[in-house]
């Protein structure tokens, strides 16, 4: 594939994988991207997952026609992009290693050798001319590993953005890019927004016309609209009018009460309502929900003198991605003490620019007429503009 006259895409498709990093479900698989810039140097951009080495190997020769490559830059260390460094710098033993120093230093523990007679070390600003291309480095430190560096083509005017604009699935998966790589950027890179902040600033000097992430599609078109939604979610911004219910239940009573609650949500005009079982759904995709959208109702039992604990599992991802910015309401159920609103606060204390709804809704065992009206008072409540 040809992304340029000069830049070819010589990444691979992985519909092996069922869980990506150990843990988010990829139905339609993983792309591993990567790229080759020929001009009078030939220069490669990162490498692929460890289980497709020969295939992506096949892939450079393919694509240079006979050439060597001259360069192999490394932009982020982790296993999926770096695993076949190795692999390559056997295969092309002349060609040097461009990358950052402390991605030096991730190779010689993950690899036994930093390649110390074939480093290029750059930096802020570090320029590698292949001839009419001008690669320019930009330094991008935990975006979202400390070492990472994206590279900017001055000549075609594309940027090789590291993990950055990446989604889930497969290059052959037909599916919307913002829905996976919502759930893609929330659950990996949405802890360090401050960072992803300061690269949008670098980048907003810079005349790009093609984005080339390490996974995905590339992007071309309307790059406007990518660059909107990375700055509303790495501002911690509302993408969405609307209202997630993330709720668990054990013997179906407080899911009685969630249901009830988002019947009155939609009467009172809710534009949006969204319900997620804890217990059953993709924890990842719940957390996408919460960052995507302004208001967040929690429902749970007391448990334990406690809540239940996908319910703390749940507040602990958001709170470890930073969630703010949101209103929160409660709602809580207990036979005899419920406890559940206090800890659900509790988790949520170091969450920044929190609203907490003035209307909670407590419930004994059962929904009863005075739990009923609390639904309906907290549904008023979180209404309101959309009457």
């Amino acid at each position: 594939m040809n992304i340029t006259q000069d830049i070819k895409y010589i990444g691979v498709n992985d519909h092996e994988v069922d869980l990506f990093e150990g843990q988010y479900d990829v139905p339609n698989g993983m792309a591993y991207n990567s790229y080759a810039i020929i001009d009078e140097k030939i220069a490669i951009m990162d490498t692929v997952d460890a289980r497709f080495g020969e295939e992506w190997l096949k892939n450079i020769e393919n694509a240079l026609g006979g050439r060597t490559p001259d360069y192999l830059v490394v932009q982020h260390m982790e296993p999926d992009h770096s695993a076949n460094i190795t692999t390559f710098a056997k295969a092309y033993p002349s060609a040097r290693i461009v990358s950052s120093a402390k991605a030096f230093v991730m190779m010689k523990n993950f690899f036994g050798t930093d390649f110390p007679d074939r480093q290029i070390v750059v930096g802020e600003g570090t320029t590698l001319s292949l001839g009419k291309h001008e690669l320019i480095f930009v330094t991008a430190p935990m975006v979202h590993w400390p070492e990472v560096i994206v590279t900017y083509d001055s000549t075609d005017k594309v940027l090789f953005s590291a993990d950055g604009f990446g989604k889930f699935g497969a290059l052959d998966a037909d599916e919307d890019w913002a829905c996976e790589a919502r759930r893609y950027y929330i659950g990996i890179v949405g802890k360090y927004g401050a960072q992803v902040q300061a690269l949008l600033k670098k980048a907003a000097s810079l005349d790009i016309q093609i984005i080339c992430p390490l996974h995905g599609p590339v992007l071309t078109e309307n790059l406007g609209y990518y660059l909107n939604l990375y700055n509303i979610w790495s501002s911690y911004g509302v993408e969405s009018e609307g209202i997630v219910i993330a709720y668990t239940s054990v013997y179906g009573n407080t899911k009685k009460a969630v249901m009830r609650l988002a019947d009155l949500l939609r009467e009172n005009g809710c534009p949006k309502v969204t319900v997620n079982d804890l217990a059953r759904c993709d924890m990842a995709e719940a957390v996408e929900d919460a960052f995507r959208y302004g208001k967040l109702v929690l429902a749970t039992t007391t448990y334990n003198g406690e809540i239940f604990p996908f319910m703390r599992e749940f507040i602990h991802h958001l709170t470890e991605r930073n969630f703010q910015n949101r209103t929160v309401a409660f709602i809580e159920n207990g036979s005899w003490a419920p406890m559940a609103t206090k800890a659900m606060k509790g988790l949520l204390e170091k969450s920044k620019d929190l609203t907490f709804a003035e209307a909670t809704v407590r419930i004994v065992s059962a929904l009863n007429s005075e739990s009923e009206a609390q639904l309906t008072a907290l549904a008023s409540e979180l209404c309101k503009e959309y009457k």
